[in-house]
């Protein structure tokens, strides 16, 4: 009875946060999601109050203080909560950073990671600081973790980026000092690291979804927004995500209004192939034009990975989507898989963040193939090159940043 009871509860909970997500990015136009977003507005006004004063002592360092750190430091953001594809751009610019000599370790939070807290000593609880070390998601040779214990972004990064140094903290200024201490890295990459002011960034990569810029205007948790909008000033370039046609005036204007010197440059997700889940099998692109398919994902923006396999395929007959981050078990699974069977789909796909999240055992009844995307500049490339090179070559002119005397280049 208490488990059929923890089972409803879980249910439960899963549909309210699922009613929440519907209002916040104002996908639920019901009356009841309207008048609980009215309920929400002033706690909206509340928050964006404490950013705009965290923000503040920051900058004026006022009580509050960022870290030097003896290393360059890359900050990839963005102003909203999800969807805007920051771990395909960071992967993009770690690589173009590699490939030129730097020594990277990427720094992520590790959002939604299995938390695992050693028995602190005794005298240990007597001090202010945290003795535990951050999780090595990957070495720079092997992967260490699994998606479950690293989260699923870093997990992404570390088997995609043979050669960086993948750490999941919290404390990124742990894990930054760790990473020069064991590693010798000379750059680090803060993944979703824009509201992370105890590091200052040497460059900021601030990422925007043409396709809903900035939601509903509002911060959480009546909109998407973690920041106002204004804060678009802090961005050393503008990176335009899902940016298939040409971005609308009123957004260039916004961008232009708060930022009048940071780069924009334009890019799309790509998708390059399909590969079988939990194999190393890969089928090309054409793989789908004349298949029945079944989707689903647990992204924070869905519509965009559907609209690819929809154009991709021959039809969609089975779609599902679930919360951001879902991780799936194998009876939820069994229930995906055979409803995609019974409305008539040959293959199933999804995505590959989606895919980390799948049980390494899991054996589907249908063919099960998740799509690999990757970044494509379409405008602005020469400015992307521009900013490689201001980290790889520091001496060179026309930098795009104030270089600091701490630097140190290998």
């Amino acid at each position: 009875m208490a488990e059929n009871n923890g089972e409803w509860l879980k249910e439960k909970w899963s549909d309210f946060e699922g009613f929440v997500e519907g209002v916040i990015y104002d996908r639920d136009l019901s009356v009841s999601a309207r008048l609980f977003g009215l309920f929400l507005r002033p706690f909206s006004f509340l928050f964006s109050g404490i950013v705009r004063l965290r923000l503040f002592c920051y900058t004026r360092r006022f009580i509050l203080k960022d870290k030097p750190i003896d290393c360059f430091v890359i900050v990839v953001g963005n102003l909203t909560v999800g969807g805007t594809g920051k771990t395909p751009v960071v992967e993009r610019f770690t690589r173009e950073l590699m490939a030129k000599g730097r020594r990277v370790a990427i720094l992520s939070r590790g959002y939604k990671s299995k938390e695992d807290k050693p028995k602190r000593k005794w005298y240990q609880f007597f001090s202010k600081y945290d003795f535990q070390l951050p999780k090595i998601v990957s070495d720079g040779k092997e992967v260490l973790l699994d998606s479950e214990e690293a989260g699923d972004e870093p997990y992404m990064l570390a088997k995609n980026l043979k050669g960086a140094v993948v750490l999941a903290d919290k404390d990124r200024v742990k894990a930054g000092l760790f990473a020069i201490d064991r590693f010798k890295v000379n750059t680090l990459i803060l993944d979703d690291g824009f509201q992370y002011l105890r590091i200052k960034g040497r460059l900021n990569l601030l990422l925007v979804d043409q396709t809903n810029p900035f939601g509903n205007q509002c911060l959480l948790p009546r909109g998407i927004l973690r920041e106002p909008v204004r804060h678009l000033s802090r961005a050393s370039y503008v990176f335009l995500t899902k940016s298939e046609v040409d971005p609308g005036l009123d957004l260039l204007q916004t961008i232009r209004k708060y930022n009048p010197n940071a780069e924009i440059i334009r890019c799309i997700h790509k998708a390059r192939y399909f590969q079988e889940v939990n194999t190393e099998n890969t089928k090309p692109l054409s793989f789908l034009y004349e298949l029945y398919v079944g989707v689903f994902c647990g992204i924070a923006s869905p519509r965009g990975f559907e609209d690819i396999i929809q154009r991709m395929s021959g039809e969609m007959r089975f779609k599902q989507r679930f919360l951001d981050h879902h991780r799936y078990t194998h009876e939820e699974l069994d229930r995906l898989f055979l409803q995609a069977k019974n409305a008539g789909a040959d293959v199933v796909i999804t995505t590959e963040k989606d895919a980390v999240r799948i049980p390494s055992t899991y054996k589907p009844i249908l063919p099960f193939y998740y799509v690999r995307m990757d970044i494509e500049i379409v405008e602005g490339f020469d400015d992307f090159e521009d900013a490689v090179a201001d980290i790889c070559f520091p001496n060179r002119k026309n930098k795009k940043y104030q270089p600091l005397t701490i630097e140190k280049t290998s």
